[in-house]
Parts: structure tokens; sequence; C-alpha cells
């Protein structure tokens, strides 16, 4: 079968090779054999299931949290014309029921879908009709609870994995430790244990670390000296916005993007600096998955992550073209305060955390014994104001209380507009010819939106407008006037996260905070930000050698191009490297002249 995969490569994606280890997963999952991926970030994942789901009769499913990548991902398909679907949250009930018309009645080859929705009991009823060939789990580390980014959401896919026994299952994941590895495969329920691991490490990819007392400055210099595309980390959203003015009053074209903006303004951002009208982006973690630039050259963080995970997979955002690239720490020792500060704020007091589930139980208005499946926006600031807890460990509080499986509480998602028609239609009927001025779009939402009349049907105003040849506001501003005339019921579109009670609410002292959840995940993640502090700290160990050997990986040969190796590589002793340390303005390895075509030390 080889030379077939290799055909459907070049068919689709214009490869006459696969890169190292591509071919060898292919084959597993096409054998039915459930297989384990660990690819760093870049290493061409997606190849790994999309080539052999062409090769097979039926459609792959593809489990993924990143509404970002599966948009993506499906438009790329499309381009490279595969019938590709993805079911998400804010599609209109028709347009879901096109895309799995797509997938059962043209021959669709992939549907991406995220773990939240894979087994509700509309997808569910669609599985029967849908021929699956083989389910791609994306991010699969989230299914770890020791894994950096547990979701609880992900322990159900067994459940798909029941219902389809013989379907076989290709796990992916860029960062997983030896534990999260054994544990992936169990809670997936592979047969036999199958893992195929590529080298973390990246040949092309150079580590620096830099302590600096002045970020902002130390930061402007790096970009001086660099001539490529830029990614700067950061931690909050202000300091997006900030750092970016900054380096624009400074000369150098930038953007920003966080969580925080609107999916307009967050496209512009990413449209501009995939383009390259901008070179540089300041960016939250909330940059990034899914993005595949191959030509970014340096990756700065201005802030410590909490753990490797997280530092190796958007450091590694640079030099996917294998060409020299650099990943750059900048850090102070109120860095490392805040950091360890983190343990205690995302492990807030027991006593605390049953507070805070009695609080939104009373803010809800929900009384002992009652409230399972009941769905609530959920506005955290003005929770806090009216109950006074502090942001952070409140919502620490209700992440914890969702592992323990009393609530859920979701990421903020843009909500579509929801309308619904009150009146019936014979006075409906009536109600139209006396009122012309609104035909038209009364009549649009009838033909258009099915049981419209029995429940709320998500509504997209721009494509209303567009269709009637008027603009949103004036959609807008019709559709409020209808609902205060009672002749529908009309929710505009809004930003907010939703808060799930997935069981009754219980008298507070009934809480149970498991052992596994609390304790052994807080002792987890003290560990992460202990081994992360090391990293920046540390002045004797290769950096390279230091990330790769995190996850499990040996006989790696030191880089001789970080930090740390540069100065070993000089003879330097101990006494010099504190010297240097203290004169870091002297430090001639944090000179990146290499990177662009300026000589000059930063």
């Amino acid at each position: 079968m080889s030379a077939e995969f290799i055909k459907i490569l070049k068919k689709y994606w214009g490869y006459d090779s696969f890169r190292p280890l591509q071919l060898e997963i292919i084959e597993s999952i096409y054998n039915n054999i459930d297989t384990l991926a660990l690819m760093p970030t870049g290493g061409g994942k997606s190849i790994t299931f999309q080539v052999p789901a062409l090769a097979k009769e039926g459609c792959c499913l593809v489990i993924t949290p990143l509404i970002a990548l599966m948009k993506d991902q499906v438009e790329n398909l499309r381009e490279r014309g595969i019938c590709a679907e993805a079911l998400y949250s804010g599609m209109s009930f028709k347009d879901q029921e096109q895309a799995i018309n797509n997938i059962i009645y043209g021959g669709g080859k992939f549907l991406y879908i995220s773990p939240e929705r894979l087994l509700t009991r509309n997808f569910m009823s669609y599985l029967d009709y849908i021929n699956i060939s083989m389910l791609a789990v994306d991010e699969a580390h989230c299914i770890s609870q020791w894994g950096y980014d547990f979701r609880p959401s992900y322990l159900r896919i067994i459940e798909l994995r029941e219902k389809f026994p013989k379907v076989p299952i290709l796990a992916l994941t860029a960062t997983a430790t030896p534990s999260v590895v054994k544990d992936i495969q169990k809670k997936l329920g592979f047969s036999k244990k199958n893992v195929f691991k590529k080298s973390f490490e990246r040949k092309n990819l150079i580590y620096r670390v830099r302590f600096s007392e002045n970020k902002d400055a130390d930061l402007l210099s790096l970009v001086n000296c660099c001539k490529g595309s830029m990614i700067v980390y950061v931690r909050s959203r202000r300091r997006c916005v900030e750092i970016s003015n900054y380096l624009t009053i400074k000369g150098i074209k930038s953007t920003y993007y966080h969580a925080g903006l609107s999916p307009q303004k967050r496209e512009e951002a990413q449209a501009l600096w995939m383009s390259n009208k901008v070179r540089l982006v300041v960016a939250t973690n909330a940059f990034g998955m899914g993005i595949d630039k191959p030509d970014v050259r340096l990756v700065i963080h201005l802030d410590i992550p909490d753990n490797i995970e997280s530092y190796f997979q958007e450091a590694g955002r640079a030099g996917r073209d294998e060409k020299k690239s650099f990943a750059v720490l900048i850090y102070n020792n109120t860095d490392i305060k805040n950091l360890k500060k983190r343990i205690s704020d995302n492990y807030p007091p027991k006593d605390l955390i049953r507070k805070c589930y009695e609080s939104v139980c009373n803010y809800f208005q929900l009384a002992v014994g009652t409230g399972e499946g009941q769905i609530f926006p959920f506005d955290l600031i003005d929770f806090c104001d009216k109950f006074k807890f502090n942001a952070i460990q409140a919502y620490s509080s209700l992440k914890i209380l969702q592992s323990c499986g009393y609530i859920e509480l979701t990421d903020e998602l843009n909500n579509s507009s929801k309308l619904t028609f009150t009146m019936d239609r014979d006075d409906l009927y009536r109600f139209r010819i006396q009122n012309q001025e609104v035909n038209d779009i009364i009549l649009f939402l009838l033909r258009n939106y099915t049981g419209i009349f029995t429940t709320y049907s998500r509504i997209n105003e721009k494509e209303i407008a567009r269709k009637l040849n008027i603009t949103p506001k004036e959609v807008y501003d019709i559709l409020v006037d209808l609902s205060k005339r009672k002749i529908v019921s009309y929710i505009p579109r809004k930003k907010t996260p939703y808060l799930i009670f997935t069981t009754v609410r219980h008298p507070k002292s009934y809480l149970k905070i498991k052992k596994e959840v609390y304790s052994k995940r807080k002792e987890l993640f003290k560990r992460k930000i202990d081994y992360i502090i090391s990293y920046a700290t540390s002045e004797h160990e290769c950096r390279s050698i230091f990330l790769i050997k995190y996850f499990g990986q040996k006989d790696i040969k030191k880089c001789g191009e970080c930090d740390v190796c540069r100065l070993k590589n000089k003879g330097l002793d101990e006494s010099s490297l504190l010297y240097l340390k203290l004169e870091k303005d002297k430090i001639q390895y944090n000179s990146f002249g290499e990177i662009g075509e300026k000589k000059d030390k930063c």
C-alpha cells in the first residue's frame, strides 16, 4: 500500500515523499491497529490521518477541541477537492443538517467535531447513517488527568468506541510525558500498546533564555535583530495591547491577538500576520493552535508559561520550514514569584471551593435537589462582584468542581442569535398583511429555519441582511421591534461562557472533592511549575537536553547553540558565568544577529 499512499500524497498535497514516521503511522492505522502518534508541533500530524482516510471506504471522524483548527483544515481539504465538514458551536440547525447530509449522501471523507458535541442525542442519532472508517483524536493529551490540559469531555470518547468497537483510533498529540502516553492508551481502550514517537529534537530551533530587568527594552533589541516573522507571547490580554502599541511606536509593524477580541478582529489580526503585512503578532496562548506558518524565525515569551508542555508547543511554532530559528524566554524574579503564586490561585482551599459551589447555585436560584441538566449564561465578573470572590480563585474553584463532575463551565463561545415565533400561524398571517414593511424578513425566517414555531432556531443576521439587501443593523432593529410586539422571541448573539449543572444541587457539606482531582493534581501542577522555573534559571545544562528529557527521550546530544552551550564552548568557569550574568548588557551569547543581516549585539 505504500505506493498508494504516496500517490494520494502527490495527488492532493503535491509531495513526493513522507516526512519521517508519517508512513509508519499511516500503515498502522490503515491496518486497523489502534495507534498513538507523538509528533512535535509542525511535524505533519494531519497527514497521518488524512491520507489513510482517503484510502479507506467511509468517513473519518476527527475529534478536536479547536474550532479554529476545524475551520482551517476543512477549508484546506475543500481547496484540494476533498469533501469535508465540521460541526461546532454557533452553527444553525439548517447548517448542521446540511453538513450531515453532505457526509451521508455526498461521499464526505472527513467530519470534524468537538468532544462536547460528540455525544449529544442529535449527533448520536446521525451516526447510525454514517459509515465511519476511523477515529482521529487530536490533542489526545486532554484525555489524561495527568496531562497539562485535561478536559473531562474527552473521557466520554470511549463511549463512541463502545458503539463502534471495530473502528480503529489514531490518537495524536505534540506533547506527552511517558505517564500521559500510557494513560491515553488506557482511556481510549487500546487493545494493545502501539506508540509511534518522533524525536522531540529540533536541530534548527535554537533555545535561549535571558534574565532581564527591562523586558520592553530587551524585547525591542531582539526584534530589531530579526528580519523574519515573529510571535511574542504574553500572559494577559492587557499586556498584548500594551506591547503591540509599544512596538508600533518604535516603528515595528505589529498586531495583537487574544480570546477577548471579536471573531472578526481575531481573523483580521491573523490574516495580517499570515500575509506578512505585519511581521510580528503579540498574543496570549489563545493564538497558534492549528495555524501553520512555516517561516516564523523568532518566538519570544515575555512571561514564563505554567509548564514545559505549553512552552515547548508554543516555542515550536518557530522554524517549521526547517530553517534556523530562535525561541527566547525573557524572565525576571517577579515572574518566578508570580508563577509560584499560581499554585494557590489554581488550587484554593477546599472550603472556598465548597463556598463557591453554594454561591453559584444561589446565583442561579437553584434549590437543593434541582438543576440537573440546566444551562445558564455565566458572567464570572458579575458573580464575583455579588459574592465577593477573587476572580482567579473563583474560576479555579469552578474548574475543580467541573473535574469532580458537578458542573461544566464552557470557554467563551460566540453564540449565534436565536429566534422563535410566539404568535400562532393564523395571527401571524394577519399581522403580515397589515405590516408589509416587515413581511419580507418574516417570510425569509419561515422559509429558511425549520421548526421555528416550536423551538428556538439559530439565525445569522448577516446572512439575512445579505439576502434581503439591507444592513445587519436594520435586521437587528426589526427583530428587536418584533420581539417587543410579542411576534417573536429574539435572543441576540452574545459572547459568553455557559455553566451547565451536570447533577442536581447538593448541600455544601455533601460535596466530595476527590484526592486525584485536588491534592494529586495540585502536586502535579507544582512539579510542572518547579520544572519550568528550573529551565529558566539553569546555567549548566543544554536547553534542548533540558526540554527533551522531560518527554522521556534519552541520549540527546548538546545543541551547541543555546546560551548555556555557547558559554561553555567559550570555556568559561563559574565565576565568569556569574560575571556575565551581572553584566548582562555585554553578553555576546545574547546576539541574534544571525537571524537577519544585522550583526549588532542584542
